[in-house]
């Protein structure tokens, strides 16, 4: 099988603490991280595109050259004068990471401004990957534009899925930012929350009430991630199954542990379409890249973790 991943969202600058008071820089986001690692496990004949947006600035110009450097195409990415990536720094206590940004002037805020632009890299896509983040920096018009493209996709067939990374500071106030990420799901074939977030903001008291919830905007599969717990699937109607968690000895980083499950499973899925066995190896996965810093881990390490 061929296909193609789009995914849709903001890649931002990245400062990690690296020796003494140094730090390191490098390149990540929630749906970047999700297509990079998309792209690490599916085959060759699969092309894997990032959608966004940067700057004419020098920052724009390495972030596009580490981005194609992953194998992640770069052909959906608009240039827009003026503008430049957004930045953030990981703080980390204990394996636990917090953030500090820095995103005013982010050309990612612009990515859908451009309808036919944004409505031609869907319709060359079978997978559309999109998340909470993608929708929460963007303006309510551009909004609107880029979940009618969506619908129209899913509509059409196309795999349509949702991470709701649910973030409030991004958000103006808690009843848009429901509003939105229930908007979201409802253009969506496949939606992948993690159940803190939804049971700290939508309320829920249980997994069994995430899925219901989700099912009832129409979504016909979900993944919920419970962090060390496991993962609930709900696929097609079909009575849930759970998944554990791949064991782990020491955390050092959980940046992008859900991004990286994200990614190795849709790329499993992709190719032998079982989403329980998908599950299983995205959570080796997500196992093995919490163990290491940084978003975005090499395979070479992986491949010795998971």
């Amino acid at each position: 099988m061929v296909g193609r991943l789009l995914s849709i969202g903001e890649c931002m600058v990245e400062l990690m603490q690296a020796e003494g008071d140094l730090l390191r820089k490098g390149y990540a986001g929630d749906t970047f991280n999700t297509a990079y690692y998309a792209r690490l496990f599916l085959p060759k004949n699969w092309s894997v595109d990032y959608l966004t947006a940067v700057g004419t600035d020098t920052v724009s110009d390495e972030m596009l050259a580490f981005i194609e450097k992953t194998g992640v195409g770069t052909g959906h990415i608009r240039r827009v004068e003026g503008r430049s990536p957004g930045l953030y720094m990981i703080h980390l206590k204990d394996g636990e990471r917090s953030f500090s940004y820095w995103r005013s002037v982010s050309a990612a805020k612009t990515l859908a401004d451009d309808a036919d632009h944004l409505r031609a890299a869907i319709e060359a896509s079978d997978i559309i990957v999109f998340s909470g983040i993608t929708l929460a920096i963007l303006a309510p018009s551009a909004v609107e534009t880029l979940l009618s493209e969506l619908r129209r996709a899913k509509a059409a067939g196309k795999r349509v899925v949702f991470d709701p990374n649910i973030r409030p500071r991004l958000w103006n106030d808690k009843a848009t930012m429901l509003d939105t990420i229930s908007a979201g799901a409802r253009a969506s074939s496949l939606v992948m929350p993690s159940f803190d977030d939804e049971a700290a903001h939508f309320g829920d008291a249980d997994i069994a009430a995430t899925i219901a919830r989700y099912r009832a905007l129409g979504v016909e599969n979900i993944v919920v991630k419970d962090g060390a717990y496991g993962v609930t699937l709900s696929f097609g109607g079909k009575a849930p199954e759970f998944v554990p968690s791949a064991k782990v000895e020491k955390i050092v980083d959980t940046t992008s542990a859900g991004d990286s499950f994200n990614g190795a499973f849709l790329a499993h899925h992709a190719i032998d379409g079982d989403p329980v066995a998908a599950a299983g190896f995205a959570a080796a996965t997500a196992a093995s890249v919490i163990q290491h810093h940084g978003a975005l881990v090499p395979k070479e390490k992986l491949e010795r973790g998971v």
